[in-house]
């Protein structure tokens, strides 16, 4: 992968374990995780890089699946089990 620019490698390597260390999911502090969090923040502003608020790999369109409901719904429910069922398994 080539560097093109903003950020070294090594800060936002530096950032991520720092992630995976305090990140409240995985039984770290909250308040040191967002202290750190609005450090990485902070840091990024002062080198003029720009800084997102909101993540927009989750700006995708929203997409409603329309299932059968009723004896249908069942049916199709239950065929979809039956061929499941009959697949080989996945691994070798």
């Amino acid at each position: 992968m080539v560097h093109t620019g903003g950020e070294p490698p090594a800060d936002r390597a530096a950032f991520r374990e720092f992630v995976r260390r305090h990140h409240p999911d995985v039984g770290g502090d909250p308040v040191v995780f967002a202290a750190g969090v609005e450090e990485y923040r902070r840091r990024q502003r002062e080198q003029g890089e720009p800084v997102s608020e909101v993540d927009e790999r989750f700006d995708g369109p929203v997409e409603f699946v329309v299932t059968p409901r009723g004896i249908r719904g069942i049916a199709t429910r239950i065929g979809r089990w039956r061929a499941r069922r009959r697949r080989p398994p996945r691994v070798s």
